[in-house]
């Protein structure tokens, strides 16, 4: 790879540090940020990269211009008949979904239109802050496609089987109020101070909450959704008794009862 194409790509995603936080743009703005493979394996590296940092405590993600992510890009799409399905997307040792086994908080600020797999992107995020004027929509029934890359899984345990059926089939274009309304979103917020409090939110986790806490509470409602609930029980007995021995628990007490900020420490290597 020669130096400006190494430089390209280092510009596909942008990474910005404050303080804990670590703010990821996607930063193709003449296309919408639109997905293809170059943009997916920086931005897949630099989730890598925030996961082994233990000074990065919470990821926000968001787009750059006007928009979040407008899903794949066209020019590739149009090129899928010549393309190993098999290989399509997939980055040697990483899955399609790796956002998914992120450990640490990742927060989606979503700037502008998101669809389909940009939408799938930002639904892999643990929580979504939008704009009033932003438009979502699934997309993928109107380009002859399917259900990709494990909406068809996410999006029930977030707005429930029918209006899931109604985002997939139809791929009709929602707004924020809707989203919210919907369940896809977390937080509406106004344009201009929409990345502002996306990063205060996730300031707030990075100063006063456990990384090994939240790690765990992730594991927790990720396995809870296929299990039932005497299993979640016993893990959460389980990882209770081991978070009781854990310099954390002793930490979270001491700061509460001397009213001052907690000083956990990093998360630890997987």
């Amino acid at each position: 790879m020669t130096q400006s194409t190494e430089t390209e790509t280092s510009e596909l995603v942008l990474a910005e540090r404050h303080g804990a936080v670590l703010l990821l743009t996607l930063n193709r703005p003449e296309r919408l940020n639109a997905w293809n493979i170059p943009l997916q394996e920086r931005y897949f590296a630099l989730l890598d990269a925030a996961e082994a940092d233990p000074g990065v405590r919470v990821v926000v993600v968001t787009g750059a211009g006007r928009g979040f992510c407008a899903g794949a890009d066209m020019e590739d799409l149009s090129q899928l008949g010549t393309v190993d399905p098999d290989t399509f997307g997939q980055l040697p040792g990483r899955p399609r979904e790796r956002p998914l086994s992120f450990r640490k908080p990742l927060i989606a600020a979503i700037n502008g239109p998101v669809a389909g797999l940009g939408l799938v992107q930002a639904l892999y995020c643990d929580l979504r802050f939008t704009t009033p004027q932003a438009k979502f929509t699934t997309a993928f029934a109107r380009r002859g496609l399917i259900a990709e890359y494990g909406i068809a899984w996410l999006l029930p345990r977030l707005v429930g089987p029918s209006r899931a059926l109604d985002l997939l089939m139809s791929a009709r274009v929602v707004l924020g109020e809707e989203a919210l309304a919907l369940g896809l979103v977390d937080r509406v917020r106004p344009a201009e101070s929409l990345l502002a409090d996306a990063l205060a939110y996730a300031a707030d986790l990075a100063e006063n909450c456990s990384p090994r806490s939240m790690a765990l509470i992730k594991q927790q409602v990720f396995q809870a959704l296929d299990s039932d609930l005497p299993t979640a029980v016993a893990l959460s007995t389980k990882l209770m008794h081991e978070s009781f021995r854990h310099p954390d628990s002793a930490e979270g007490v001491h700061s509460y009862l001397e009213r001052r900020p907690p000083r956990f420490e990093p998360l630890e290597s997987a």
